[in-house]
Formats: C-alpha cells, structure tokens, sequence
C-alpha cells in the first residue's frame, strides 16, 4: 500500500478507533492524574489485543493444559503444546477471558489477577514492563476496574487480527501514544517517527538490491536501535514483501522505554515474528547485540540528549579501541546522538550491511579538527562509510521543527559510488499537511519519496523537479571534507628584521599564534605561499601541532545566493505604500485636499 493511501486511512477509521479507546479513560477521572490515563489505557489495549487473538483457540488451551497436567508432562513439552495449540508463540491457561470476567463482577479483583497469570512467560515480561500491578491495585481501590474491562470488552474495542492488521494497530498504538504525551507534556516524537520518513529510509536502504529482491526474493535481517514501538521495522518488513513474497525479514531492536518495548515485543508476538529479538535496556551502555552482524539497521535515535547517565559504561567500552564500538573517538557529552552512529557501524555485516539513521545537524560539523565528533566523521568517510546525507524538510517530524537528516551508510558501496558521498538537499520536497500534529506540518507523500528516490539512484550533480517540489543532488569526493588545521606562528626578529634563532629554530612571538584550515586537496604548502605570506612574510608552521579534521558543510555547499533587492526599488515600494496610506486616511476621515 502506498503512503498516501495509508495516510488516508490513518485520518479516518484508526484514528477513530484510537480516539473511541482514549475515551475510556473518562472513567479514570479523578483516580487517576491525565498524565497517569495511558498507564492504564496502554496496556489494556495490549491485553486486549492479546485476549482477542487467543478467542478462537482458547478452550482448546484449556482442553490441552488438563490433558498435559493428568500425565504430569515437564515444563518444556507444555510449552510447545499449548503454544501449537493457540497458535501463537504465547498463551493463556486461565479459565478466564474478558468476557468471562464481566461475568463476576464482585470478584473482579481476584479474577483479573488469575487472568493475568494465566499468560506465558514471554507476556507476562510485557505485562510486568508497564508496571501493571500497581495500576491495577489503584484501579480496584477506586472501584473501576470491572468498568474498564467492560469498556474494553465492548464493540468499539474489538482488536482481534483478523479486524485489525498489524500495520493498523501500529497506527492506533501511535496514536494513543501521541494522546499519553500529549497529557503528559512530553514529545510523541521520542517514541515514534511518522511513516513517511520511515518509508523513505527503507526505500533507501532496499534501494541497491531492489530488482534482485523482486526477481528472488531475499532473507535479510534488520536491527533497531532504538526502536520504540518497533514500526520502522514493520514499515521496513512491508515494504520488502511488497517487492517480493518471498523476502523474509528477521527483526531485532533494543528499546529503553519500558512501555514502548512492552508494546513493540507484544506486536511481534502476534505477528509471529521474532519477539525473542526484542530487548529491553539502554542501547548506549546495555548493548543486548554484541557480536551480531544486520543486513539492515534502521533507527531514529534521540538527538540533543546527553550521555551522562551511560557515561562510564561508555568511556569504558571506548578504552577498547576499535574492538568495541567507540574506537573512533567520543562526541560531546551533551549530544550522544554520534555514539548510536558508531553502534550501528560496528553492526553492519561485512561487505553488504547498510544503515539508514537519522541525524539532526550538529553531526554535521560541530567539534573541532582532533575532537572526537570531528574524528568520527574522519572514521566513517575516510573508511568509505559514507553513502548519502539527505537534507529533510523542516516541521516533518512531531517533536521537533529543526533540520534533520537521513545518513545512509553502508559496508558494500557500489563500485561507482565508492570513494565517493551524496549530498542531497530534499529540504524544498512536501506537500504541507492540512492539520498538523504537533510540529508536523508537512509529508513526504508517494511523489516526494520518489523524486528523493531518483536524485539518490542517479547519484550525480543535478536538480530534480516534479510539480512545485525540487530536489539537488551532489557528489564529492570523501577528502572533499576533510582539512588540516595547520599551526601559524609569526617569528620573533631581532631590531634589523632578522629572525631570530635558538637552536637553529625561529622563535614565534608570544600570542601571535594563528591557524590555517586547509583543505586535504590541496598542497600545503603551495596553500602556505599563496594565502599567507604576502601578508606576512614572517609566518612560518609548527608542524608539529598539525591536526586533521572533517567537515560537512551542507548549508554553505547547497548555498544558493539571493541578490538584494535595489534601493530604487524598495523606495519606489515606500513611496507607493505611503501614497496608499494618504488615500485611506482621506477616506476614514472624509477629508479633501
């Protein structure tokens, strides 16, 4: 299904079903603070979606669960018969289900909590990761929990898979979310990224072995790092087999948000995915994928974050050198977005892995030469990392209106793309949204992804139009970026004009100190003599100090220079404006000359 299709639908029936399930919470007002409501709301809908999916085999559970215990079968063999027999990698042995719930109402507390036991271990680490059970002992002493499960047991609330597609209950999951931030003034944007920029990742990461994939297929693993409610892996996942039915995706992620994991791991068991695949923890100084190798890593990791909290853990990993995943250098520790960067690389397969992560403008540029984000960006173009850096509009994502980018990096560049990177400024390529949702106030729909699509699949320096959008593409060199920022010292003379000499060696003057950017292309030299010493005939270079850096001037590459309006003309604007402002005073006023 294409975007816009799917944005439609996302505006009418799962909005509503969203909001139709959002409105229960009226019933927690006054228990429970607004910010507190998705604490309930969330993982009912799980259980929901759970107790659904487990309707059509739910007595044969049972049936088999009686059978297994008579002949006293170990743990392992209950295991796999009653996850046969639900047909899901989960189960529920309880004889109750939320209809059968509503059945005892003045026993509703104890009965809940038979239910929720009744679920197989892999659930019940969902269940606890929502710290459930003290909602749920709030829910009882306000009398609301048989109110809730009702609610939730009604029509509006019917979630079984065969109503309601995964891909659908990623949007309804999304916007529920969106209402939990929102209640609680938090930003939607750090648990989810809109599936427009999702679908331009994955297209951009599919995008070399397309036409093998539609010819056979293919079997591919898929990594996020910080995965929230694991939709960049889904989007991925569909746009894969909508290439091809036989292209298999195996999914891992790593989430630190307990609820957005609990809500990522519970889609992936219903879906029949790899659920054991997902991991709970801090990505940063919890890695749950050391030694693994992806085929693809998709990831929108928080920017403008600090790393203090993972500050140990991670200057320890960094002391192993290039034998863990920080051997390139450290970034400020108050921008750690660079350190997921560098995570992703160490987990690209050799030969063929490629990354597509989003970035905001700081991993661009800040740091100076020898810092450790300059030295990061030395490590992954200088190593041929560097596939594309494309520009996004603004007000694209929830949480933020600033610019951002898509790095694409890979560990398998096309022999023509190789010691090579593609700058593409996609910044002038929306459509502006009718309604916007917090600082979205723009789509990337079909026509968009496709014209970025074409500049990328060109790779060369040109501009794209279609309609009003526009997109340019550049291609430089991987030294084009990078500098020397040489050492200019300005050498002490004696009253006759002579240097002076100690040791054989000239002696600068004290807090003359200068430095020279010079661009890796370029001799030093020759730079020396040319820009240099015709302004200063004493200058000579401390060598010894040289520092090497890497730059990526997006801004200023794709700078286009806009002459200023002439004066004659902005006085003739004056003139005329003041000459408009006379007639209509003459007017309010009804006075002639």
């Amino acid at each position: 299904m294409q975007f816009d299709e799917l944005q439609k639908q996302t505006n009418t029936n799962i909005q509503e079903k969203a909001n139709l399930i959002w409105e229960s919470a009226t019933h927690l007002v006054g228990l429970f603070k607004p910010h507190e409501y998705g604490k309930v709301i969330l993982p009912m809908t799980v259980l929901k979606r759970f107790d659904d999916a487990l309707a059509p085999t739910k007595q044969a559970v049972l049936e088999m669960k009686k059978k297994l215990d008579a002949t006293g079968a170990n743990e392992q063999l209950i295991e796999g018969a009653l996850t046969r027999t639900s047909g899901y990698a989960f189960y529920n042995t309880s004889k109750f289900d939320f209809q059968k719930l509503l059945a005892d109402p003045d026993n509703i507390a104890d009965n809940f909590d038979d239910y929720l036991k009744g679920f197989s271990a892999n659930v019940a680490d969902i269940i606890s990761r929502f710290e459930f059970a003290n909602t749920v002992g709030t829910m009882v002493e306000g009398g609301v929990l048989f109110v809730m499960i009702q609610e939730f047991n009604s029509a509006k609330a019917d979630m079984s898979p065969k109503k309601i597609t995964s891909a659908d209950m990623g949007y309804i999951f999304e916007e529920l979310i969106r209402k939990f931030s929102e209640s609680y003034d938090e930003q939607a944007g750090a648990h989810f990224t809109s599936r427009d920029v999702i679908y331009l990742m994955a297209d951009l990461l599919i995008s070399p072995e397309k036409e093998e994939i539609k010819e056979n297929g293919c079997t591919k693993t898929a990594y996020d790092m910080a995965m929230g409610t694991s939709q960049m892996l889904g989007c991925l996942t569909e746009r894969l087999q909508a290439l091809s039915e036989d292209a298999v995706l195996t999914c891992f992620g790593q989430e630190f948000n307990p609820e957005t994991y609990a809500i990522a791991k519970s889609d992936m068991l219903i879906k029949g995915g790899n659920a054991s695949g997902m991991m709970y923890g801090d990505t940063l100084s919890q890695d749950r994928f050391s030694g693994y190798e992806f085929d693809y890593i998709i990831s929108n990791p928080p920017f403008g974050i600090d790393w203090k909290r993972e500050r140990t853990e991670v200057e320890a990993e960094a002391k192993k050198g290039y034998d863990g995943r920080f051997g390139p250098g450290l970034p400020a520790i108050s921008d750690g977005q660079m350190l997921f960067m560098l995570n992703g690389v160490k987990k690209l397969k050799e030969g063929s892995g490629r990354m597509a992560i989003i970035q905001n403008g700081s991993s661009l540029f800040t740091g100076d030469a020898g810092s450790g984000a300059s030295e990061i960006r030395r490590y992954v173009i200088g190593e041929d990392l560097v596939d594309a850096i494309i520009q996004l509009p603004t007000d694209l994502f929830y949480n933020t209106g600033i610019a951002t980018y898509i790095w694409v990096l890979t560990k398998g560049k096309e022999m023509r793309r190789a010691g090579k990177v593609q700058l593409i400024d996609a910044s002038k390529c929306f459509v502006k949204r009718r309604k916007n949702i917090g600082n979205k106030r723009v789509d990337l729909d079909d026509n968009c992804i496709r014209l970025i699509l074409k500049a990328y699949e060109t790779f060369a320096d040109d501009v794209f139009t279609e309609g009003d959008l526009v997109v340019e593409s550049k291609v430089y060199d991987n030294d084009f970026f990078g500098y020397t920022k040489v050492a200019v010292e300005t050498a002490l003379c004696d009253e006759a004009g002579n240097p002076v000499l100690k040791k054989g060696k000239l002696q600068p003057i004290k807090g003359a100190t200068d430095s020279e950017i010079i661009p890796l292309q370029e001799d030093i030299d020759s730079y020396m003599e040319k820009n240099v010493l015709p302004y200063n005939a004493t200058a000579y270079m401390d060598r010894s100090k040289d520092k090497i850096g890497y730059d990526i001037p997006f801004t200023r590459l794709f700078y286009k220079f806009v002459p200023p309006v002439p004066s004659e003309d902005i006085f003739a604007e004056i003139t005329a404006l003041e000459a408009e402002e006379t007639e209509l005073m003459k007017e309010l006023f009804h006075k002639e000359d």
